[in-house]
C-alpha cells in the first residue's frame, strides 16, 4: 500500500475534496437528471363547464426546435371561445434538467425578461396541458420557450402560427 494513503494530511483534503466536487456536480448542477426521464401522459385539457369537445378549436399551433438541447414535439393552443385557453405539448420530447419551466415570450424582444411563465414543466417527455391566463395577447407572445432558470438557458422553442 503507498504510504500517502496513511497520511491523513494527504487523505482527508481529498476525501473532503472529492466529496464537494460530488455535490456540486449532483447537487447543485443536477448532472443526474441528465440520465432520468420525467414521463408527462395528460389526457386534453378540461376546460370550465359549458364547453363541448365540439367547442373546442386549435388557435395556434407551432413545432419545437432545439436550441441548447435537442427538444422536440407539438406546442398547440386550444381554446373554447369564451377567453379559456391551453397550452398542449404534444409527442414533447427534450433533455430532462434542472428547474426547467415553460414560458411564452415575444420574440421580437428577443428574450425572456417580459416572458409569461405558465409553470413547471411537467416532465421532459410526453403529452402535457398549461393553462394560458386570460387577455394575453398571442400575436405579441408568439413562442413557448422551455427555459432553465437555474442556469438561465433556453432548451428548446416553439413559434406559434395562426391554425
Amino acid at each position: 500500500m503507498p504510504s500517502w494513503i496513511k497520511n491523513p494530511k494527504i487523505v482527508v483534503p481529498g476525501v473532503l475534496g472529492v466529496a464537494a466536487l460530488l455535490w456540486l456536480a449532483f447537487g447543485f448542477f443536477g448532472v443526474h437528471l441528465l440520465f432520468t426521464e420525467d414521463r408527462a401522459a395528460e389526457a386534453p385539457p378540461v376546460f370550465d363547464a359549458g364547453t363541448s369537445a365540439d367547442g373546442v378549436v386549435t388557435e395556434f399551433s407551432g413545432s419545437f426546435v432545439g436550441l441548447d438541447h435537442p427538444t422536440s414535439g407539438q406546442a398547440i393552443v386550444l381554446g373554447n371561445g369564451t377567453g379559456q385557453r391551453f397550452l398542449r405539448l404534444e409527442a414533447f420530447e427534450t433533455d430532462n434538467g434542472p428547474d426547467l419551466d415553460v414560458y411564452l415570450v415575444n420574440s421580437a424582444a428577443g428574450g425572456v425578461e417580459d416572458a409569461i411563465v405558465l409553470g413547471d414543466l411537467k416532465g421532459n417527455i410526453g403529452d402535457q396541458n398549461y393553462e394560458i391566463p386570460e387577455g394575453v395577447d398571442l400575436s405579441v407572445y408568439d413562442t413557448v420557450v422551455v427555459w432553465c432558470v437555474r442556469f438561465s438557458s433556453p432548451f428548446g422553442e416553439a413559434t406559434l402560427a395562426p391554425a
